[in-house]
Order: structure tokens, then sequence, then C-alpha cells
């Protein structure tokens, strides 16, 4: 089977974002179904792990079942209800050689399959399978397979396990559900990715298991600091080669779905970076500016916002060292010397941070940020009395204080002893 993921999936004209997603049509009869083909052969990976590994991509309401072969059988995602373990004949194994089944998440597609291997009577006397989630996965389900005799196995992300005699790192990727996991072996740069990384389309998120877009960036962002090169995808044929690009290409498309940018839609880096900082979403920010700034490289706007969201990030070096080039080409900016003045704040460089202020405030007496952070260094620096003298931090430090007193108000009161007694309640 050859890799099949459109060089267009993410098309980027001089400085857009144009994700191109082209219209579900169902087939009018179901094709014949290819059975198992070898994954290291469709990966073009020469690898004991991938020796003698199948895939068995999945039928309609099915997920791809992905069988690992090895000292034992480990099966990851068995599919929906629909009679894989007869498939697992024509391999010349028997359900009695699987020892463990991982669940990329709690969907029915990819978990439901779990009971037909427990209706099959020798595995249920056996008892020899460990089934494999995350904790945070469907409860009804945990408790069916318990009941059973078959608790299951819980994972947080992070482990290290052992899946037919190799080792695989256990990433949590939430998003699509709460429960989503990825499993990564890194001597072959391979990505068992579930429904996080699919190679043609953009994974939803799944109000009601738990899924939330910006849980999704979260778990992308895990995967983009690996080096990856194969995906091995809940749905869809596998990737070979470019599987970084398929990670990345999914990282834009749920950009794209926070921003509400229409499937057809065109939006600039620049743009969307404003939208990002909007949402406060601080690393797409700098994401963004990047891509843009590949593109454009001069632009002084990519380079500000990318500094203010450093500065926001708490990566107040990073900021310094692109504020100092602003400030180079455009010493009198006002944006600049506020933002220098802000990262030094941040670096405990209280003294240092001063001057920036004081000439921001020479070119514009008016510019709240540069008052009240310059209100902050006096205070930290335990100059309290020039502190209060600036109107704007004043303001700001009696708004917080205020907003506390309003939390306090509406926490349980202490009894008059202070020791934290609390009014009963009726």
């Amino acid at each position: 089977m050859t890799q099949n993921v459109k060089d267009e999936n993410v098309r980027k004209s001089e400085h857009e974002i144009t994700p191109l997603v082209e219209d579900e049509q169902m087939p009018e009869e179901e094709p014949s179904h290819p059975g198992w083909l070898p994954i290291g052969e469709i990966l073009k990976v020469s690898h004991p792990v991938f020796e003698k590994s199948r895939f068995l991509i999945g039928y309609h309401h099915s997920s791809n079942v992905y069988v690992l072969a090895g000292d034992y059988l480990t099966l990851v995602d068995p599919g929906n209800d629909y009679t894989i373990f007869a498939e697992l004949e024509k391999l010349g194994y028997s359900p009695l050689d699987i020892r463990k089944i991982v669940l990329t998440h709690g969907h029915r597609d990819h978990c439901m399959g779990v009971f037909e291997m427990l209706r099959f009577p020798p595995v249920m006397e056996a008892k020899q399978v460990e089934i494999i989630m995350h904790a945070g996965g469907p409860t009804e389900f945990k408790q069916m397979v318990t009941e059973v005799g078959f608790p299951p196995t819980e994972l947080k992300g992070g482990e290290t396990i052992e899946l037919s005699g190799f080792q695989w790192e256990v990433i949590h990727t939430p998003g699509h559900t709460i429960d989503g996991i990825c499993l990564y072996h890194e001597p072959t740069r391979t990505l068992i990715s579930g429904d996080t990384v699919l190679p043609d389309s953009i994974g939803e998120a799944d109000k009601n298991a738990g899924g939330q877009l910006d849980h999704y960036l979260y778990g992308l962002k895990q995967l983009m600091k690996k080096d990856i090169a194969h995906v091995l995808p809940g749905h869809g044929v596998p990737v070979a080669v470019t599987g970084r690009r398929a990670v990345e290409e999914t990282y834009v498309g749920v950009m794209m779905k926070i921003m509400d940018v229409p499937p057809d839609g065109r939006i600039t880096w620049m743009d969307g970076a404003r939208l990002l900082a909007e949402k406060g979403l601080l690393e797409e920010v700098v994401y963004c500016c990047d891509k843009e700034l590949l593109l454009r490289p001069e632009n002084p706007q990519a380079f500000q916002l990318k500094a203010l969201a450093l500065n926001d990030m708490g990566r107040c070096a990073e900021a310094i060292e692109i504020l100092n080039g602003i400030l180079i080409r455009q010493p009198d900016d006002v944006h600049a010397l506020t933002a220098k003045g802000h990262a030094l704040l941040g670096l405990g460089k209280y003294e240092e941070s001063l001057p920036y202020f004081d000439q921001a405030l020479s070119r514009d007496p008016e510019i709240t940020e540069a008052q009240v952070f310059k209100g902050m260094a006096f205070y930290f620096l335990g100059r309290y009395e020039e502190a209060m003298a600036i109107g704007a931090f004043k303001s700001e430090l009696l708004a917080r204080f205020k907003q506390e007193v309003d939390q306090g108000m509406k926490s349980p009161q202490t009894g008059e002893s202070g020791q934290g007694a609390t009014t009963p309640r009726e």
C-alpha cells in the first residue's frame, strides 16, 4: 500500500494559511477490503518491531487495527465489534496469543472490539489479557471490563511500556477526547496516533468525551517535540516519512478551528497571530510570527508581537534579544521601549528597567503600560511613595486589592476565633 497524503493538505500562499478540506463522499459500493498489510513494508522500515506486525484498515464505523507481533501479540485499538478476532486466524494466530490491548481513546469505533474478545470462552477462562488505557477513559467501559475480570491498567502519559517485547512511550494527547494517548517508538521514529493525527482530515473535539480544542493544541505540541517520521493513524492509511508534516498540519488546522476560520477561508499568519493573542494562546502567537518571519524576515510587527508574547510567557531573555534588534532600527519606538522595560522587570532587573519606561513616557506620557510597569519597578525596589505617586499604578493596585477582597467575601467566612471556622449552611 502506498502512502496517501495530499501535498496540498495545508497550502500556504505567500503569507496565508489556507487549509483545504474536501467533501467526503461515500462510495456507491463497498470496495474490496485489502485485509492485513505488513506495517514494515508500508513504512519502508526494517526493524524487528515491525517484522511480523500487521495493519488492518478500518471498515465503516471502525478504526484501524494494529497487531504488534513479537514475544506475544499486542492489539492497538481492536476496532468496533466486528469479527476482528476471526480475522486474526488469517495471520495464523489465535486470540489466546493476545496478551495486551492498548486503547488510544474510548470511542466505540476503537474500543468495542474488546467485548468480542471477551465473548471467546478460552480468553475469559485464561484471564491473561491486559487492557491498557488512559485513566480518563470512559467510566462505564472500565467498570464493564473490571466486572468480568479484566481491570484495566490506567495510564497518565509519560510512561514507557513494553508491548510484544519492544518499548513504546505513552504521550497523553487530549483534545479529540480527554483520554487520548499516542504511542511513540523512538528507534523507528514511528507514532501510533489514534484520532489525534489523521492523514486526510483535522480531528474534531468531542465535547461529550471531554474534548477541547485548546487541549488539542497542547497534545499536538507534545508530539511536535518528538522526531516523528511515520504515523500510524486511527483511520486512513499510514503516513510514511512525512509524519512531522502531518502533525504540524493538524496543529495548524486546529488553530484555524479555534479562530473560527471556515475550511475554505484565508487568513494571513499575522492576522492569525493577532487573533490568537486575543485568546491568550501565546505559544501559537509565537508559532505564527515565526511563520510570518520566514516569509518576510524584516516584518517589524511580527518581531514586536513575538516579543510581547515571549514576555507574557516569562521568556524575557528571548524577548530582549528581539527588542534590541527593533530598538537598533527604531530607538524611539515606545512600544519596544516599554516591552524591554517589562522584560527586564521580569528578570528582576528593576533598576535597569526604569530608564526604558522613562524614555517611553518622555515620548508618550499617556502610555498606561509604561506607567504601571514603572510603578511596579519602584514598588519592587521598596520605593513605595514614588510608586503610589503614579496614578495608573495606584489604580491598578487598588483594583487588584478590591478584586481579592471581593473574592474573599464570596468564600466561607471565618468565625470570631480566627481559627478558620466556617458558618453553618442551612
